[in-house]
């Protein structure tokens, strides 16, 4: 099925008033500080939706429906066990509060590592926002990649150019209008994302011979009903254990260490707007899984009673089959709206974020420069085409197989906990210097590795680990291997 005239017209008009949005609210951007970080100006509430904007890629949009559908969890029928994840999440938003987030206001800080730089030096500040740089660019190319597959099913387009074409109108409007642009066009799209979602689960309950009626029946299926796995299992993705531990280390990293979100408190106002915005953030992206599960669960029961043509292959196909072959002329439109709009505001924030970490973080430092340097902004606007082309091209790539979503989220498992076991030497001893702190870094990062490709280290070590682990593990070996190695040799702090 390709797309008719008034969907594209639809879609063409919300491209434009993106780009029109970001270029307005971007204008007259003064220095890198503006531009990176909005002038630290911008509202709690906007901040909290453009957080959870950011957090809400076509992945979550495409792939979450897919785990309920069935065809996330292997051999297992689809159920709300995913719903363990954001419980982790809460806590882990919990604990950036209390224990990192006043670090982000001491001071003026441009970026989430030179907290690193202060404690350690800068050598660790440069290695755990090279580490940021590559695993951003990996996972957010992903999302890009899904996005495209959006493109290619309605559209006579091959990957290549769908994945540069979502690439062009997110960088014009990201490069022109810096951190101010991405926040507000977030806040759009949180609503534009939101309501495409509730008119497709309008669309969809009305294909079901009863219903909402038919829609909780399925869900209330044994099977189906399942929210908490009490197993021990570490190869399993969805247990309550790696919900509530892995989530928790996994929100605690992501939300604390990584400069995608931490961009968002430093352009806050102040430090308990910022915090405000951190933790009700949890609460919505926890009513949100909810949401896109119970439409998962809508899902089945419409192809059980409609059996697609062909098979599905991935869980990503489920949600995206039925929004392209069974949604109406009109609202086709602004349901793929939808999916570009959460694919967008990850994205956008993505490029703002990696260019202020490889600006202020590695360029300036090495020139010796500062944050308020004329070249600045130039630099970071020239960083911003780089990273848009670095996920093009990993988009153009495909990589990958299975459900997105667990990539993406193992991408981000695998080096956050590593970075927040590096914080925490940095918060918990004053015994620990730079030399023990990048050993520490080593040694999280080699067992991280070792359990992601299979690489014997230990003989209690399982056949595979699921990814919410990884996190908790890289954190533990990262901080463990680093407090013992300021106990084995001694140098200056």
């Amino acid at each position: 099925m390709t797309i008719g005239a008034l969907d594209l017209a639809i879609l063409a008009f919300y491209m434009a008033l993106m780009i029109a949005v970001g270029v307005w609210v971007g204008r007259g951007s003064k220095g890198a500080k503006d531009y990176l970080l909005g002038a630290r100006d911008l509202p709690w509430w906007a901040l909290l939706l453009s957080i959870v904007a950011t957090e809400t890629s076509t992945v979550t949009f495409l792939s979450t429906p897919g785990i309920a559908y069935g065809g996330g969890l292997p051999g297992t029928t689809g159920d709300f066990r995913f719903l363990q994840l954001p419980l982790g999440y809460l806590i882990g938003r919990i604990a950036v509060v209390r224990f990192l987030l006043p670090l982000y206001f001491r001071g003026e800080v441009m970026t989430a590592y030179q907290v690193l730089s202060q404690r350690f030096g800068g050598a660790t500040r440069k290695l755990a926002s090279c580490l940021f740089l590559v695993t951003r660019t990996l996972a957010d190319g992903l999302r890009l990649y899904l996005t495209a597959l959006v493109v290619q099913a309605m559209l006579p387009v091959s990957l290549t150019e769908a994945v540069l074409g979502m690439g062009a109108v997110t960088l014009v409007y990201t490069y022109f209008g810096g951190m101010k642009a991405v926040v507000w066009t977030d806040v759009l799209q949180f609503v534009v994302y939101m309501a495409g979602a509730a008119v497709a689960l309008v669309v969809l309950l009305d294909g079901l011979p009863q219903g909402l009626d038919t829609l909780l029946a399925t869900a209330q299926q044994p099977e189906r009903a399942r929210l908490f796995d009490f197993s021990t299992s570490l190869d399993s993705e969805y247990t309550f254990w790696a919900g509530l531990l892995g989530g928790a280390v996994l929100s605690f990293g992501s939300h604390g260490v990584d400069q995608l979100i931490v961009q968002r408190y430093l352009a806050a106002r102040t430090q308990r707007e910022a915090a405000r915005a951190l933790w009700t953030s949890g609460v919505v992206v926890l009513l949100q899984f909810a949401f896109f599960l119970a439409l998962g669960m809508g899902l089945a029961a419409f192809y059980a009673q409609n059996p697609p043509a062909t098979k599905f292959e991935k869980s990503d196909q489920v949600f995206l089959d039925f929004i392209v072959h069974h949604t109406p002329t009109g609202i086709l439109g602004l349901v793929l709206g939808a999916v570009f709009s959460a694919a967008m505001s990850t994205l956008s924030s993505s490029l703002n974020s990696s260019a202020s970490a490889l600006v202020n973080d590695i360029v300036l430092p090495l020139q010796g420069r500062t944050a308020e340097d004329p070249r600045g902004l130039r630099y970071a606007k020239l960083a911003t085409l780089l990273f848009g082309l670095l996920q093009c091209a990993v988009g153009c790539s495909g990589l990958g197989g299975g459900a997105i979503v667990s990539q993406v989220l193992g991408i981000a498992s695998f080096t956050t906990g590593i970075l927040l076991g590096v914080y925490a030497l940095g918060i918990a001893t004053t015994r620990v210097a730079q030399s023990h702190a990048l050993f520490g870094l080593a040694c999280g990062l080699a067992v991280d590795c070792a359990l992601k490709f299979g690489l014997p280290f230990s003989l209690l070590a399982p056949s595979s680990l699921a990814w919410p682990w990884y996190g908790l593990v890289g954190s533990v070996t990262t901080f463990a291997t680093g407090l013992l190695a300021s106990f084995v040799w001694k140098c200056r702090a």
